[in-house]
């Protein structure tokens, strides 16, 4: 998970010259306050403040306030933790401005799309929830947001954060059973007026291209055709990708991809982040030809030369080939998977209403970056948002405490 991975994305896209095709913004970190619309406030005040150091000091207190946030493991402690908190969180509501300001149709976040983080508990390499901190920016233009995530793992804290609403549908596809973070059951559906807006599609290993697109199809389908989102949130986790070092799929970076080139062609506002991946090589070509995929070109396989050139060798190529592992995914598994699948949605109301009584203005976009600057880490400058309720799960989670946002679930 170390930005390396974020950096060696970048670089092809660079050499690709994928970025001519885009507005490169430069987003404003998130704030504390930012990142307190969702996360609790002693949460927040303890990863402002923890450092190596501190822990060095051997205080009793510092242990028992690591292992209350679940710090330590799986979520170590280093240098610099908040500021990369910051710039994550930041990346993803700079991203959400944009969307909202109409000022982009698709943006791409590579260094969000860490979705296991809670409302006070780090989990599984992700401290911040970016993607929570962009979907309620959405929600302060947008009535519906649809969240889908093609992570191996379960996209557990964005599900969490939404699960008693109808303003946000998350859909997950993941590997389930004896496999972290051991939740995401076909069986775990929301609650209250959340009811039948989690979908959960679980999983075996070996998953190939054909079986995924034959699953992923209909059912993005039906609930584009239900739910009519007004904007979507994908989350491109890599480790789902065949030969990553944690996962257990089998999918190459064109099917991959696809999953992203199936929700272009609805032309729904998208915001398309990162996640896991833990092949570093396969990470950057994945996420490079997803960049291209969203700007609607089809890149030279041929890799071009580029400052991590020899991290791709011996083909030096774009695309990887599957692996020959089983999959044990069956036919008959997921024709059960789809069909309960497609009746739980048959059982959701046409688009929820959801009335506006005035649209909330938008926070300040993000600065545009010159192609001659896209490679200068400028000093950090603070974007400020509006507040939000922070309640636990209730009817109106997404709600904000001004006047202006007047949003009601169904």
């Amino acid at each position: 998970m170390k930005p390396h991975r974020i950096r060696m994305a970048h670089n092809l896209v660079v050499h690709y010259g994928l970025h001519r095709r885009m507005q490169v913004n430069r987003p404003f970190p998130a704030a504390a306050d930012d990142i307190a619309l969702f996360h609790a406030d002693d949460y927040v005040r303890f990863l402002a403040n923890v450092s190596p150091q501190i822990l060095s000091e051997n205080s009793h207190s510092h242990y028992r306030q690591l292992k209350r946030f679940n710090v330590g493991e799986d979520c170590p402690v280093f240098d610099g933790l908040f500021d990369f908190c910051r710039a994550s969180a930041g990346g993803s509501i700079g991203a959400a401005v944009r969307l909202n300001r109409s000022d982009a149709d698709i943006a791409i976040n590579w260094a969000g799309g860490l979705h296991h983080a809670k409302k006070a508990e780090a989990s599984g390499f992700c401290y911040v929830n970016d993607i929570v901190l962009g979907i309620l920016e959405l929600l302060k233009v947008h009535r519906r947001v649809l969240y889908i995530d093609i992570d191996v793992h379960h996209g557990d804290g964005v599900e969490e954060a939404f699960y008693t609403t109808d303003r946000v549908m998350t859909v997950s596809f993941h590997k389930f059973g004896d496999f972290f973070p051991g939740t995401g059951h076909i069986k775990d559906i929301g609650m209250g007026p959340g009811m039948n807006y989690s979908l959960n599609v679980p999983l075996n290993d070996g998953l190939d291209d054909q079986t995924f697109r034959g699953l992923f199809r209909p059912i993005i389908q039906k609930v584009m055709d239900v739910y009519q989102p007004d904007a979507v949130v994908l989350q491109c986790g890599a480790d789902s990708l065949t030969g990553d070092r944690l996962g257990c799929f089998n999918l190459t970076v064109k099917g991959h991809a696809d999953c992203l080139r199936f929700l272009r062609s609805f032309n729904v506002p998208l915001m398309v982040l990162g996640g896991g991946g833990y092949t570093v090589r396969n990470v950057a070509r994945c996420w490079c030809y997803e960049t291209a995929v969203a700007v609607g070109i089809e890149p030279d396989p041929k890799l071009p030369y580029n400052e991590y050139y020899e991290y791709f060798g011996p083909d030096y190529t774009l695309h990887v080939e599957p692996s020959n592992m089983e999959n044990l995914n069956t036919s008959r598994d997921l024709e059960k998977i789809r069909i309960t699948l497609l009746e739980q949605l048959a059982r959701l109301p046409h688009a929820p209403s959801v009335a506006f009584q005035t649209t909330p203005s938008t926070t300040e976009a993000p600065e545009d970056v010159e192609e001659e600057d896209m490679d200068i880490r400028p000093k950090c400058r603070i974007w400020n948002g509006e507040d939000f309720d922070d309640s636990d799960h209730d009817d109106e989670m997404t709600s904000s405490k001004t006047s202006d946002l007047t949003a009601q679930t169904r």
